[in-house]
C-alpha cells in the first residue's frame, strides 16, 4: 500500500515537473514575441499581417498532414527500433510532399495567386514548400523527442523558434517595408529549431543503424489508420481555421485579416503556454495509464481539473479587459481586433480545456472518431461563414455566431473524452 501511494506520487511530481519544464520554455518562447508585437504593429500594417496570415494558413493545411500523420505513432510502440522507423516514415513522406508541392508551385504560380485573390503572395508562394518541410519535420522531431521525454531540448527548440523569429522580423522590419520580414522569421525560425532537436537522433548511431525499408514498410502497414483517419481529421480541423483565414482575405478584406490574425495570435498564447505544455506530457502520461489500467480516468480527470482552475481566471480577466489592452498594447489602429477579441474569448476558452486533452482519441486508436469530430468543425464553419455572407452579415456577427455555435461542440466533444476515457466508448 505504502509503495502504490509512493508510486502515484512519483507520477502526480513527474507530470508536474514535465509540464513547467515544457511551460518556461514556451512562456519565454511567447513572451518574446508578445514583448516584439508593440513594436511588429507599428513597423509593419493590418494587410502586411494578412498577408503572412495567408501565407501561415497555406503552410499550416500542408504541413499538418506532411508526415501521414505517422507522428503520433511514434509514442506507441514499446520498441525504440519501431520508433525510429516510424520517424523515418515520417520524413521520407514530409520530403515527398514538399518536392510534389515545389513542382505545384513551379507550374501554377500565377493560377494559385489569382485563386486567391492576392498578388502580393505570388512571389512567397515559392517559399511555401520549404517552410511545409520545415512544419512537417518540427513535428514528427517533437513527438520522438516526448518519447524519450527529452522535455528540456523540446523548450530550448521552442525558445529558439521565437528568439529568431522576432530577431528576423524586427531587423528585416526596420529597413524594408511589407511583409518580407514577417515571413522570413517563420522561416528561418523554423529551420534553426529543428537543428536543435535533430541532434537526439544524429547522435545516436546504433538506433539510426536500425532504420531499413523492411521496418519501415512494416510499421507504415501497423500503424495504417493514422493516415487513414487521423491524417483527414487533421487536415479537417487544420482547413476549419486555416481555409477560414483564407477566405476572410476574399470575402472582407486583407485588413480584417490582419486584425483576425493578431487576435487569434494574442489569445492562443494561453492554449500554446500552458495547454499546449500540459497536452504534450497529458499524452504520454495518458498513453502510460491505459496500457497499465485500460482506462484513463485519472490522467483526463486530473488534467481537466487544472485546465478549468487555470483558464476560468485567465480567460474571465482577458474578457473585461482585451478591447482597451489591445489599444494600448498595439497601437489605437488595432482596437478593432480586441472587439472581436471580446466575442471570441468564450469559444478560445472551452477549445483551450477540450482540445488539450483531445489526444485522448489517439491513445485509444479513435481516429475515426476524431475525423469525424474534425469534419464538423470544419462543415460548421464554413457553413457559418457563406452564410453571413448570403445575409450581408458584417466581421462582427460572423464572429459571434461561429463563437457561439463551435463552443457547444466543443462542450459536446469534451463530454465524449471523459466517457472515452473510462473505457465505455
Amino acid at each position: 500500500m505504502k509503495n502504490k501511494i509512493i508510486s502515484k506520487y512519483k507520477s502526480k511530481s513527474e507530470f508536474t515537473r514535465n509540464v513547467l519544464t515544457l511551460m518556461t520554455g514556451t512562456t519565454i518562447a511567447q513572451a518574446i514575441p508578445i514583448a516584439a508585437s508593440p513594436i511588429l504593429t507599428r513597423i509593419y500594417t493590418p494587410a502586411d499581417f494578412g498577408v503572412m496570415a495567408l501565407f501561415v494558413a497555406i503552410t499550416s493545411i500542408f504541413g499538418s498532414i506532411s508526415s501521414g500523420r505517422y507522428e503520433l505513432a511514434i509514442m506507441l510502440p514499446k520498441k525504440e527500433e519501431d520508433a525510429i522507423n516510424i520517424f523515418a516514415l515520417g520524413f521520407i513522406l514530409t520530403t515527398l510532399l514538399s518536392l510534389i508541392l515545389l513542382i505545384l508551385v513551379i507550374l501554377f504560380n500565377d493560377d494559385i495567386a489569382k485563386l486567391l485573390n492576392n498578388e502580393e503572395i505570388r512571389f512567397w508562394l515559392f517559399f511555401i514548400p520549404v517552410t511545409v518541410f520545415f512544419t512537417g519535420l518540427f513535428n514528427i522531431l517533437t513527438y520522438y523527442n516526448i518519447r524519450k521525454k527529452k522535455y528540456k531540448d523540446i523548450r530550448s527548440a521552442t525558445i529558439i523558434k521565437s528568439v529568431i523569429s522576432a530577431t528576423v522580423q524586427l531587423s528585416i522590419g526596420f529597413i524594408q517595408n511589407g511583409v518580407t520580414g514577417l515571413i522570413s522569421g517563420q522561416i528561418f525560425s523554423q529551420m534553426f529549431a529543428n537543428m536543435r532537436l535533430f541532434k537526439n537522433i544524429l547522435k545516436d548511431k546504433v538506433l539510426i543503424s536500425g532504420i531499413s525499408k523492411v521496418k519501415i514498410v512494416a510499421q507504415a502497414k501497423r500503424y495504417k489508420d493514422f493516415p487513414k483517419f487521423s491524417l483527414w481529421a487533421v487536415l479537417a480541423n487544420t482547413l476549419s481555421g486555416s481555409l477560414i483565414s483564407i477566405l476572410i482575405s476574399s470575402f472582407f478584406s486583407l485588413a480584417t485579416l490582419g486584425f483576425y490574425s493578431l487576435v487569434q495570435r494574442v489569445l492562443g498564447l494561453p492554449t500554446t503556454l500552458i495547454g499546449g505544455s500540459i497536452g504534450q506530457v497529458f499524452f504520454q502520461q495518458v498513453t502510460k495509464e491505459k496500457q497499465e489500467t485500460g482506462k484513463a480516468t485519472n490522467s483526463f480527470n486530473g488534467t481537466v481539473k487544472k485546465l478549468f482552475i487555470i483558464g476560468i481566471p485567465i480567460f474571465g480577466v482577458l474578457f473585461f479587459l482585451v478591447e482597451h489592452l489591445f489599444a494600448f498594447v498595439f497601437g489605437e489602429e488595432w482596437r478593432i481586433a480586441g472587439v472581436y477579441a471580446q466575442i471570441l474569448i468564450p469559444l478560445v476558452f472551452i477549445k483551450f480545456v477540450s482540445s488539450t486533452v483531445s489526444t485522448i482519441n489517439t491513445v485509444f486508436e479513435k481516429q475515426k472518431i476524431g475525423l469525424y469530430i474534425n469534419i464538423l468543425l470544419l462543415l460548421t464553419s464554413i457553413t457559418i461563414l457563406y452564410s453571413s455572407r448570403l445575409f450581408n452579415l458584417d466581421f462582427s456577427n460572423f464572429l459571434f455566431t461561429l463563437s457561439l455555435v463551435l463552443s457547444l461542440e466543443y462542450a459536446l466533444f469534451l463530454l465524449y473524452y471523459y466517457k472515452l476515457s473510462k473505457g465505455t466508448k
